[in-house]
C-alpha cells in the first residue's frame, strides 16, 4: 500500500503528549497580532476585505491544527484541501497589503510542520519561505525583513516538524516499554507456575506415596510406619523450603540432589533403579535443567506409569549430554507405537520443554522401545 506522505506520523498521533494537540498551535495566532492592529488602525485600502480575508485564515488554521491531531478525523484528504485553502487566503492578502500581513505565512508553516512529512514538506516550507522573502523585499523594499521573514517562515514548519516526530518516538517508545515490561511479566509468571508445578508435583506424589507405605505399615510394622512418617514431614518442610526460594526466583535444582530424592521416592513406590551416569561433570545451568528432567519423571513414574522399573541413563557427546529415563509402566498411549512421541504432553512435560529450549536442548517424550514411557533430555555442552 502507498503511503500517504501527508499523515502526521507512523503512530497514532491521538496517544501523543499535550504538547502535540491542536491547542499547542493557538499561540501562532498571535503572528496575526499586526494584520489586526492596521484593521484597527484603518491603514489600510478595502479593511472589509482584509477583515474577511484574516477571519478566514484564522478559522482555517485552527481546523488545520486541531484536526492534525484528531485521531477521530483522519480525513487525510480533506485536511490537505483545508491547508491548500489557507494558502489560497495566504497569498493574496500577502500580496496585496505587504509589511504585517506577510507574517501570515508563518502560522500556515506552522500547519505545514503538523500535517506534511519529508521531501513533501521540505518542497512547501521552501516555497512557502520563498514566496514570503519575494514578497517582503517586492511590497517593503528592505533586504533584511525579507530575510527575515523567508527564513523566518522556513525554519517555523522544520522546526515543528521536528517536535512533532520526536514526541511521536518518544510516544512509541514508552509503548514499546510497556509492551516489554508485559511481557516480562508473563515471562516471570510463566517462570513461577512452571515451578510451582514442577515443585509441587514431584513432592505431592512423595507425600502421597509414602502415606499409602504409612497406613501399611500402621498395624504391622509401627516402627517403619514411624520412618516413613517422618519422612513425609522432611518432604512437606523441603517443599515449603523450595516454593520460598522459586518465590524469591534464587532456586537451581542439582542433578545429584534430585537423584538421591528420585531414588528414595522411587523405592518407596516399589521402582527398582538401574543409574548409569558417567561423563565429567556438567556446568551449574546444565545440571539444573536436567535435574528438573529427572524430578518430573520421577514424579511422572510415580503417579502414572504403574511401573516396577525404571533406567537412568546420562551420556556424553563433544557436542552434547543426553538424558534417558525409561520405565517399564503399563499405562502407554496403545495406539502408539515405540519410538513415536506423544501428542498430548502434560503441563510438567511442557513446561520441560520450555525450559530445554531456552538452554538451546531439546526434549522427546515417547512410548519407550519396548514398553514402558520414555523421556529423552539433550542439551549442548557449553564452549
Amino acid at each position: 500500500m502507498k503511503r500517504r506522505w501527508w499523515s502526521t506520523s507512523n503512530v497514532d498521533v491521538g496517544k501523543l503528549p499535550e504538547l502535540t494537540s491542536g491547542t499547542a498551535f493557538l499561540p501562532g495566532l498571535m503572528l496575526t497580532a499586526g494584520a489586526v492592529a492596521d484593521l484597527v488602525r484603518g491603514e489600510m485600502s478595502l479593511p472589509w476585505l482584509g477583515g474577511a480575508g484574516l477571519l478566514a485564515f484564522v478559522a482555517l488554521y485552527v481546523t488545520v491544527a486541531y484536526r492534525a491531531f484528531d485521531p477521530s478525523r483522519r480525513a487525510n484528504r480533506i485536511k490537505l484541501g483545508l491547508l491548500a485553502a489557507q494558502a489560497a487566503v495566504t497569498y493574496p492578502l500577502a500580496l496585496g497589503y505587504g509589511g504585517n500581513w506577510i507574517q501570515l505565512f508563518i502560522p500556515l508553516a506552522l500547519v505545514c510542520g503538523a500535517v506534511l512529512r519529508g521531501q513533501h514538506l521540505v518542497v512547501a516550507l521552501t516555497v512557502l519561505g520563498g514566496s514570503a522573502g519575494l514578497i517582503s523585499g517586492e511590497r517593503d523594499h528592505d533586504p533584511l525583513a525579507a530575510m527575515i521573514n523567508g527564513y523566518g517562515t522556513f525554519i517555523s514548519g522544520l522546526v515543528t516538524a521536528a517536535i512533532l516526530g520526536l514526541a511521536a518516538t518518544a510516544a512509541e517508545l514508552r509503548r514499546t516499554r510497556e509492551e516489554l515490561a508485559r511481557s516480562a511479566v508473563d515471562r516471570e509468571r510463566l517462570r513461577f507456575a512452571r515451578d510451582l508445578h514442577d515443585l509441587l508435583g514431584h513432592s505431592m506424589s512423595v507425600i502421597v506415596v509414602k502415606a499409602e507405605a504409612v497406613r501399611r505399615l500402621m498395624e504391622r510394622n509401627p516402627a517403619q510406619a514411624a520412618v516413613q512418617a517422618s519422612d513425609i514431614e522432611t518432604v512437606g518442610r523441603q517443599a515449603l523450603t523450595e516454593i520460598r526460594e522459586a518465590v524469591s526466583g534464587y532456586r537451581e535444582s542439582n542433578l545429584a540432589t534430585e537423584l538421591d530424592r528420585a531414588r528414595s521416592a522411587l523405592s518407596t513406590a516399589g521402582v527398582t533403579q538401574d543409574v548409569q551416569l558417567s561423563g565429567p561433570p556438567l556446568d551449574p545451568e546444565t545440571e539444573a535443567v536436567l535435574g528438573w528432567v529427572l524430578r518430573e519423571a520421577a514424579t511422572n513414574i510415580i503417579r502414572h506409569s504403574n511401573a516396577t522399573q525404571v533406567e537412568i541413563v546420562m551420556v556424553h557427546s563433544q557436542q552434547q549430554v543426553r538424558l534417558e529415563i525409561t520405565d517399564n509402566g503399563t499405562n502407554r498411549p496403545s495406539s502408539r507405537p515405540a519410538g513415536t512421541p506423544d501428542a498430548t504432553p502434560g503441563n510438567g512435560l511442557k513446561g520441560l520443554a520450555e525450559r530445554l529450549a531456552e538452554a538451546g536442548g531439546s526434549l522427546v517424550a515417547q512410548v519407550g522401545p519396548q514398553v514402558g514411557f520414555q523421556v529423552i533430555a539433550e542439551l549442548p555442552k557449553p564452549m
